[in-house]
C-alpha cells in the first residue's frame, strides 16, 4: 500500500493533470474561427419559435415551465 501512495497515486495525479493541460492548451494550434465561441444567431433549418410545430412542443408543458417560456398572459 505505501508503494502505491508513494508512486502510483502522484503519477496518476500527474498523468491526469498533463492529459488536461494538453487538452486546454490545444486551442492555440487550431484555426482562429475553431477557437471562437459556437455562434448563437439562427441557424438554417432550424424551426422558429413562433412556427405551429414549436409551439405545440411547449403547451404541454407544466404552467410554471410555460410561464417562463411565453412569459405571463397580459390582463384583458
Amino acid at each position: 500500500m505505501a508503494f502505491f501512495r508513494s508512486y502510483i497515486a502522484p503519477f496518476l495525479i500527474v498523468l491526469v493533470f498533463l492529459i488536461a493541460l494538453v487538452a486546454v492548451s490545444a486551442r492555440i494550434v487550431l484555426p482562429s474561427d475553431m477557437m471562437a465561441p459556437a455562434p448563437i444567431e439562427d441557424m438554417e433549418g432550424a424551426v422558429p419559435m413562433s412556427s405551429p410545430a414549436a409551439l405545440s412542443a411547449t403547451t404541454a408543458l407544466p404552467p410554471q415551465i410555460s410561464e417562463l417560456l411565453h412569459g405571463q398572459p397580459s390582463p384583458v
